[in-house]
């Protein structure tokens, strides 16, 4: 038996016997390419991106990827070969991703602001013959080139998509920063690259399937350890399906400010793939700050913006948001991290405030499933609650290590089924035993290693990642219900708490804390955050210390860093023994 929800209006009973469960919604039957060329077709005059003042329509758009495959075939790319694209958020990135799927191969999408060990370990890892990444970056490439076996690098240029008279402005700011490429550098530069495809005549569009492999991007998994999550052409497709089914505001020519980075789920999946799969305009934003996200906002209108719990709470404090009209919005998504009831509060009287007609709507997802699986409706919400399965998509609450459904209302892991599921781990058949498993029902679940529980209304509420449970004295402590807590207090932005070895308890609680805006660190306001918790937090869970930042550090997406904040206190740990012991 399994809990879920088919529709935002529509609360499904437990079903008995299910067996192969029909589909709700009309998925397509094609590649990502081929959804994303009907809707050049049907809106060829429509914009598909916005690049730093430069309009592309999605006839020149699909003329773009059609020369980009045509130049990948030039340079040797065969069905199935794995393309590295080590881009931000710029129309290579998103030309390159679509001309790849053309040609029948598939994108292993990563960082540019990985270290020089973790790109070797990307490419070796997909198996890449090929990378395109941008000339700031070379660098990287040229000291692990005896470690990879790619055999083209391709190097773009932020010029080399700009207008004359902008070419000269990136010229003469950040394109000074940039070292000039060796002279005999080891590389393929994009104009020579097109300029290839132009001369190339033969056959470039390969048919694939819809479960057929596209793409490859990266996560920890339930383990923490990274791995490519190899996804097909429908895991995405069937995204924007849902994602569209449950915003059925969203029109072509709605504009999404796309600054969540293109190697990540929820930056390609939605702020890319399914705008582009309705003819939504993306606003590509390649790198950004707080202030230059909350002006691109009030510029470009946008009616769509997703981004990390961080992202908004910088937003919050930005001058140039004072006075700004949000009376263009449609829908404003938080997912990618946990967003505390408290800060939702303060982020709903803020757009209230500012003439929004939408709250945030939070949301809920795994890389194993492209991205987002789970979304608050548009005018249901329960606090606390990340909202309830998109369509065909199906939760249950299992006793962690089983298949064992558990009653409404209690804790266990979330595990997930439905079109959007990965394909596989890249390499790690045991991994990926352990992660997909077939249950009762006949259905394949991600068992994805998070804590939450699912109420009578089909409601699911996130706790945390089963890992990060903290054991003090026996008892289980929740990070993200002390967070909450926590945030909630006068003088407090932001907070992350994380257990720290303790010979007595197993663990002690710790909470680094981020004030407010002029809001002294001192020990009296220290004091009286403990004294806060004394009263609202159960006497085994308070936090033992609690150590104030002026920032928490932060992933390369925009997540507080929890496991950093451990690292950096089992290092303090290690030497304080050290000093002990000499």
């Amino acid at each position: 038996m399994s809990k879920f929800v088919v529709s935002e209006t529509v609360k499904t009973p437990w079903l008995k016997n299910r067996g192969v469960i029909p589909a709700t919604l009309d998925y397509y039957d094609g590649t990502m390419w081929e959804k994303c060329e009907d809707v050049c077709n049907s809106y060829p005059d429509f914009i598909a991106y916005d690049f730093m003042g430069g309009k592309t329509k999605y006839k020149e758009f699909k003329g773009q990827v059609e020369e980009c495959a045509k130049a990948l075939k030039a340079i040797g790319i065969k069905e199935d070969d794995k393309v590295t694209v080590c881009l931000p958020n710029c129309p290579q990135a998103v030309i390159m991703f679509y001309a790849i799927n053309l040609v029948g191969a598939i994108s292993n999408m990563i960082h540019p602001l990985s270290s020089e060990n973790e790109i070797a370990f990307f490419l070796n890892e997909s198996e890449s013959v090929a990378a395109i990444t941008l000339d700031q970056f070379y660098g990287k490439f040229a000291a692990i080139q005896d470690q990879i076996h790619i055999k083209t690098l391709i190097i773009s240029s932020i010029k080399d998509v700009l207008s004359p008279v902008m070419k000269v402005g990136y010229a003469l700011t950040s394109g000074r920063k940039i070292p000039k490429l060796p002279k005999n550098a080891p590389v393929l530069l994009w104009k020579d690259f097109i300029d290839g495809g132009r001369n190339y005549d033969g056959e470039y569009r390969t048919k694939k399937a819809k479960d057929d492999a596209a793409v490859i991007l990266y996560s920890g998994g339930t383990t923490g350890t990274t791995k490519g999550i190899l996804l097909s052409n429908n895991n995405f497709n069937a995204l924007s399906t849902q994602i569209l089914a449950a915003n059925p505001m969203a029109k072509a020519g709605d504009k999404v400010l796309s600054v969540m980075p293109v190697f990540h789920g929820f930056g390609l999946g939605i702020s890319i793939h399914t705008f582009l799969a309705f003819g939504g305009c993306c606003i590509l934003v390649p790198r950004f700050t707080p202030e230059s996200y909350a002006k691109l906002l009030i510029k470009h209108k946008c009616n769509f913006v997703a981004g990390v719990p961080t992202l908004f709470e910088a937003l919050l404090r930005q001058k140039s948001m004072k006075n700004a009209d949000l009376s263009f919005l449609k829908g404003v998504f938080s997912g990618g991290d946990s967003l505390s009831i408290e800060l939702k509060k303060k982020l709903d009287k803020f757009l209230s405030d500012h003439h929004s007609p939408v709250p945030v709507r939070e949301g809920y997802g795994t890389t194993e499933c492209v991205t987002a699986s789970c979304l608050t409706p548009m005018h249901m919400a329960k606090e606390g609650s990340i909202g309830i399965p998109l369509p065909d998509m199906y939760y249950k609450i299992v006793s962690p290590g089983t298949q064992n459904e558990v009653p409404y209302g209690e804790e266990g892991e979330i595990c997930i089924a439905g079109p959007t599921v990965m394909m596989e781990y890249l390499h790690h058949p045991d991994e990926t035993a352990q992660t997909l498993r077939q249950h009762k029902d006949g259905m394949t679940w991600v068992h994805t290693g998070d804590l939450g529980l699912m109420d009578e209304d089909g409601f699911v509420f996130f706790r945390q990642r089963i890992k990060r449970m903290i054991i003090t004295s026996g008892y289980n402590v929740y990070p993200s219900q002390l967070e909450n807590i926590i945030d909630a207090h006068e003088l407090v932005q932001m907070s992350c708490v994380i257990g720290v070895p303790d010979p007595y308890r197993i663990q002690k609680v710790k909470a680094f804390i981020m004030l407010k805006a002029g809001v002294e660190k001192s020990e009296e306001n220290k004091q009286a955050i403990l004294e806060y918790c004394k009263k609202n937090i159960a006497k085994y869970a308070i936090p033992r210390d609690i150590e104030f930042r002026d920032q928490l550090p932060k992933t390369l997406v925009g997540k507080v860093a929890y496991r950093q904040l451990e690292e950096e206190e089992l290092a303090k740990e290690s030497a304080d023994k050290t000093t002990s012991n000499v």
